[in-house]
């Protein structure tokens, strides 16, 4: 029979082994390769998505920009669907990345078969083949081992992040960088070995009536990302901030009953940990995640997450999610709830057949 949560924590788990394996699948299939000189002509990346799916574009897009120099940005599906004409793009070529983990989210679905009429390619990545999106992309890169049994999205988040950076990689060559996120998914599972009962524990020691995440540049998509799933998982009241935001007015609920999630950058260490430092000064109850840590956040944290990895910044994206993932779980579990089967939730959102549409000729982008 199955207990409640087995399904989101055996996909958090076999997150290593999922993006190691999907890695090898595209090397082996030159996929990455065929869809960079595909798109080889692009001056401009525009990530697309709804929930979960429009995290993963907002840390997608920062990876982008960072690693190949080309602008690059994301939105929610609806934004093309409601206010067509504030979204524009630049002059040259724009690649829309459609990014569904079902390949059948309404909305994604209908930006796609907008981008179509209009005879604009698009790349679509999905764990879920013969699907509604392949059918409108130009293009598909599709996950099969990264979907999931549980409701809420966890491996195959990760998954389709780690793809688009690796896509990123693969159009400016960087084989540093590839090398270094497969290293990454080779290493990384010593984190899983220990962290679900850090964080059962500290759930356990603690009750609270609010969570807020906060991160700052790649880091804020996956902060967005772990107040969703403490919001999905266990039907508490969860917010995300850039880190520095979280000053001006936000801090204001600062309290023992709200804990603050901190996802610490190597670029804004020093400016993140200031503002950490300040927090506890308030009587804040902290978490902090962080590549390595040093005495001073030791200090100004009631837990800390120290992942220790060797490779680049931007490499190591992923694994800032487990924290998030197991927090939502564990809180879930501890309210006697479902985290596999979260109330009010679907797999799919799928709308009604007059949801709002664009008029092809009102498609701006």
């Amino acid at each position: 029979m199955h207990s409640p949560g087995a399904y989101s924590l055996d996909e958090i788990l076999s997150q290593p082994q999922c993006w190691s394996a999907s890695l090898e699948d595209l090397e082996q299939e030159k996929k990455l390769h065929s869809v960079a000189k595909r798109f080889a002509r692009a001056t401009e990346w525009l990530f697309i998505g709804c929930g979960s799916s429009y995290y993963v574009a907002l840390s997608a897009a920062a990876a982008m920009e960072r690693l190949t120099g080309l602008r690059s940005r994301a939105l929610p599906a609806s934004e093309i669907l409601l206010f067509p004409d504030l979204v524009s793009a630049s002059a040259g070529n724009c690649v829309p990345v459609l990014i569904s983990r079902s390949g059948q989210t309404s909305e994604v679905v209908a930006a796609a078969q907008v981008l179509k009429t209009r005879g604009i390619p698009t790349l679509a990545i999905t764990c879920a083949g013969g699907q509604p999106l392949e059918e409108y992309a130009s293009e598909t890169i599709l996950l099969s081992r990264a979907d999931e049994k549980s409701t809420v999205m966890t491996r195959s988040f990760s998954s389709m992040l780690l793809t688009l950076q690796a896509l990123a990689a693969v159009i400016v060559s960087d084989a540093r960088f590839l090398d270094s996120l497969s290293l990454m998914s080779q290493t990384v599972d010593h984190l899983l070995r220990t962290l679900p009962e850090k964080i059962r524990a500290f759930v356990s020691d603690h009750d609270f009536d609010d969570y807020v995440y906060l991160g700052q540049g790649p880091f804020y998509g996956i902060a967005c990302e772990g107040a969703l799933k403490v919001t999905e998982m266990s039907v508490s009241y969860a917010q995300a901030f850039h880190t520095l935001e979280f000053r001006h007015g936000p801090k204001s609920i600062v309290g023992p009953e709200t804990l603050l999630v901190f996802l610490l950058s190597e670029s804004g260490y020093a400016a993140e940990c200031e503002a950490l430092r300040e927090m506890k000064s308030l009587g804040a109850i902290t978490l902090v995640v962080t590549n390595h840590t040093d005495a001073p956040v030791r200090k100004a944290s009631d837990l800390v997450v120290d992942l220790q990895l060797d490779v680049p910044e931007y490499a190591r994206l992923a694994p800032y999610l487990f924290v998030g993932q197991l927090l939502g779980l564990h809180t879930g579990l501890k309210k006697g709830l479902d985290p596999d089967s979260p109330r009010n939730l679907s797999r799919v959102v799928l709308l009604d057949d007059d949801m709002p549409r664009v008029k092809p000729e009102h498609a701006s982008i």
